[in-house]
């Protein structure tokens, strides 16, 4: 979309500000904080944060909420977009001042990365008793490539997405990648596990998987990943997660079969032991998606106490055969 003048001129005034250039200049690198702002810019959080409002306000940058954080990201699709990404990338990135802005990014990057690794290190234990129960990770990984096959992915969205596995997974595949999760922990280490492995552009939102804050037929791929286990109305997120499926996009499930290993339950907040087949398919067709595959794997050993790992890829029926004489905004029914 092309700029009116008047609208340029004002997105220039907002950036032409040495602070304000600066914070543009380092949200290229990915999601920043109010804190890690002030870390960097060494200024104060009432002076970052009114920087921060003129340039949210001049559709520069755009504000997410965490819980009591906020998250700060350029704009992205749109013609501020296009008018200030090419003033970014002809700078001297070997000035002085640039030079050092960046040193401290990566300090507070590396902070970030060893509070992640710490909180992470408190968790583990529980999570590779669970681990040691059902098929490799590799296992999973290559079950995930088969059942989704070479479908090209434009939208992604991994809900409950925990540490951003599935983002890493899958993401270098997508044009867009969204995670969301409940926790500001858990999105804590993905945002510092997505900056280990050099992956940017990937938005993060805190959310409740139930009241989910985006559009219909937004994504034609959404992932829920051992999600469902541990919610009290599994149907409910299915029913939620397929309302923001593209005509004929997919959800991806991966759970664990029906089991009856109790201490799950009683240790580690499983509300549900596993689901059957029949379950889940009824879910979703109660959600209006077709059940296009289904993968078992089986624990290494088929000894009692092992669980196996079900996939499943709910499909959207609804076929776009007019798609160059609707309108653009308009929903799909």
């Amino acid at each position: 979309m092309a700029l009116p003048m008047d609208r340029a001129l004002a997105v220039l005034k907002a950036a032409a500000e040495e602070t304000r250039f600066r914070i543009l200049v380092l949200l290229q690198n990915g999601e920043l904080s109010v804190s890690d702002l002030t870390d960097i810019l060494g200024q104060s959080q009432p002076r970052i944060s009114r920087h921060l409002k003129l340039l949210v306000d001049a559709g520069l940058v755009r504000r997410y909420r965490e819980g009591s954080w906020a998250f700060f990201s350029l704009a992205d699709g749109s013609g501020v977009a296009r008018l200030l990404r090419p003033m970014l990338e002809c700078l001297d990135a070997s000035s002085k001042t640039l030079a050092n802005d960046r040193g401290r990014l990566v300090s507070v990057r590396e902070q970030r990365a060893q509070a992640a690794q710490n909180f992470f290190s408190r968790l583990a234990p529980e999570w590779d008793r669970v681990r040691s129960l059902h098929a490799s990770q590799h296992a999973v990984e290559d079950a995930i490539f088969k059942i989704l096959g070479d479908k090209p992915i434009n939208n992604l969205l991994d809900l409950g997405t925990g540490t951003g596995h599935m983002l890493q997974l899958l993401g270098p595949k997508a044009s867009r990648v969204v995670g969301l999760d409940a926790s500001h922990a858990m999105l804590s280490v993905a945002r510092a596990n997505l900056e280990s492995a050099g992956l940017s552009g990937i938005e993060l939102r805190q959310g409740d998987i139930n009241v989910l804050p985006f559009e219909r037929n937004e994504f034609d791929l959404v992932v829920l990943h051992q999600v469902l286990h541990y919610l009290d109305d599994p149907a409910r997120a299915i029913r939620e997660a397929s309302r923001l499926l593209s005509p004929g996009g997919r959800l991806l499930i991966i759970d664990f079969a029906s089991h009856n290993l109790e201490f799950l339950r009683e240790e580690q907040a499983h509300r549900r032991l596993g689901f059957s087949k029949e379950q889940m398919t009824g879910w979703l067709a109660e959600a209006g998606l077709d059940c296009a595959d289904a993968i078992d794997l089986m624990p290494p050993e088929k000894i009692d106490g092992k669980l196996i790992v079900s996939l499943w890829l709910g499909q959207d029926s609804r076929v776009i055969t007019d798609w160059p004489l609707t309108a653009p905004n308009q929903e799909f029914s």
